[in-house]
């Protein structure tokens, strides 16, 4: 008994710690978003691309700035090197040659040189270039939050879909399981034929399958959701907004006649960053024809020995310093920078064509979309019409069943065409949400802040 009771001690302990560090989240639409553009995975790599581009940035601008470096050098000449000179030199005969060595085998040597670059054309370039990839790379940022942001409404939507299936299935598995307990005990007692019952029986196994399938929908969504918004997919999380509230939400036709402001767009941002890039390319291949000036200053000692003896108070050292200026001058290329300059041209034209070509899209995707959002807002009022009428059509249908009146095959039709305007008129609602976020994305709306 004593084991047991240790058992169970251990078991509640492990519950108990188990439910400390599992975390219950909660949210609306508008607290996911904002919590998926701090935690979502893509967006956490889209701010680092960011802070690479700061540092790039200032990468380009360091090799402008004053560059500072030292040499030290160890020589230790194991085998001196012998030069031969005219034997005369030293009172021999004339056409002959002794040999001589020069220095000591020991060299250390200590030189700091400091580099300042006074004018480079493509250094010029360069700073404006990395502004551009700098701007670029919050833009490309930019376009992520919104791709999260309509990627988290999409999956917050299904779920609320999945959870409304869930439900509407069960209670059609629910009134399913009574009318066929009710007509099978009037088959039994002799007032019911038995295809009555048959067709109930094959009304509720595919209502079992689609509740099947309904709840598994769900668990994926729960999943695609927590995903989004960069969590665990081990944390529970709770949806705080309705499908119906989220859909009355985004019924505006108000924002139908909103304009479209193409500089507002992200992909015309991202495109005309692009147009930018390739004229500084052009900029940059044009400098290189200009001449490079480059100012330098160093200081070096030397110390000579037979035997390492560097490290004495009483070693000589050998001081010299240099100042100087170097200019590198481009003459001739033999057509190399031309080639170059040409086909930076090209590209450059290329950029102004791609751009041209995104403000015709972005026209597109805008009348597109407006065009979209009408339809899903006129088929969400028909499918909730559609349902009305479908539900009056199934009640008419069962009191006509319960009297004899209409057939089990009549019944199982107007059952079928309710459960098809449920899940369609569910799915409307989806779809306004959808496609105002579309249209939303469209003209930037919220215009996101990095």
């Amino acid at each position: 008994m004593r084991k047991y009771t240790v058992l169970l001690l251990l078991l509640a302990g492990t519950l108990l710690s188990f439910g400390q560090n599992s975390k219950t989240y909660q949210f609306t639409l508008e607290e996911a978003i904002s919590f998926a553009l701090d935690s979502n995975y893509t967006a956490l790599n889209s701010r680092r691309d960011i802070a690479k581009a700061i540092k790039q940035k200032w990468e380009t601008t360091a090799t402008g700035l004053p560059q500072l470096n030292a040499n030290l050098n160890y020589q230790n000449n194991l085998k001196q090197p012998v030069t031969l000179i005219p034997g005369e030199f030293t009172g021999g005969e004339p056409g002959t040659f002794v040999p001589v060595v020069f220095g000591v085998p020991q060299i250390v040597s200590a030189t700091a040189t400091l580099e300042q670059l006074i004018f480079d054309g493509s250094y010029l370039v360069g700073l404006q270039a990395a502004k551009t990839f700098l701007d670029y790379t919050e833009n490309a940022d930019q376009k992520v939050q919104l791709e999260i942001r309509k990627g988290v409404i999409n999956a917050y939507g299904s779920v609320l879909l999945a959870e409304e299936l869930v439900a509407i299935f069960q209670k059609n598995k629910e009134n399913l399981e009574n009318n066929l307990f009710e007509t099978r005990q009037i088959f039994e007692n002799g007032l019911a034929e038995e295809e009555d019952v048959e067709q109930l029986e094959i009304t509720l196994l595919d209502v079992q399958t689609q509740l099947n399938n309904a709840k598994r929908t769900e668990d994926i969504a729960r999943q695609m959701f927590k995903v989004a918004l960069g969590i665990d997919t081990s944390e529970e999380v709770l949806l705080s907004q309705g499908l119906d509230d989220l859909a009355q939400e985004n019924i505006n036709l108000n924002f139908m006649e909103s304009n479209l402001n193409v500089e507002d767009n992200i992909d015309y941002k991202i495109a005309f960053n692009l147009t930018e890039q390739r004229n500084l390319e052009l900029k940059l291949e044009k400098s290189r024809a200009l001449p490079r000036l480059n100012a330098f200053i160093n200081y070096a000692t030397q110390a000579n020995s037979n035997d390492f003896t560097f490290l004495d108070s009483d070693q000589r050292w050998f001081q010299s310093s240099i100042l100087g200026v170097s200019m590198n001058i481009p003459i001739l290329s033999s057509g190399m920078r031309g080639a170059r300059t040409q086909q930076a041209k090209i590209s450059l034209e290329q950029s102004k064509t791609q751009l041209e070509e995104t403000v015709q899209n972005i026209q597109l995707q805008f009348d597109t979309a407006k065009s979209n959002y009408q339809f899903t807002v006129e088929n969400y009022q028909n499918s909730k019409k559609n349902l009305s009428l479908a539900e009056r059509i199934e009640q008419k249908n069962q009191v006509k069943f319960t009297e004899g009146i209409a057939s089990s095959f009549e019944l199982r039709q107007a059952q079928t065409q309710l459960y098809t305007a449920q899940q369609q008129y569910f799915q409307s609602m989806l779809d306004v949400i959808n496609a105002k976020t579309e249209l939303e994305t469209v003209l930037n709306t919220p215009q996101l802040k990095n």
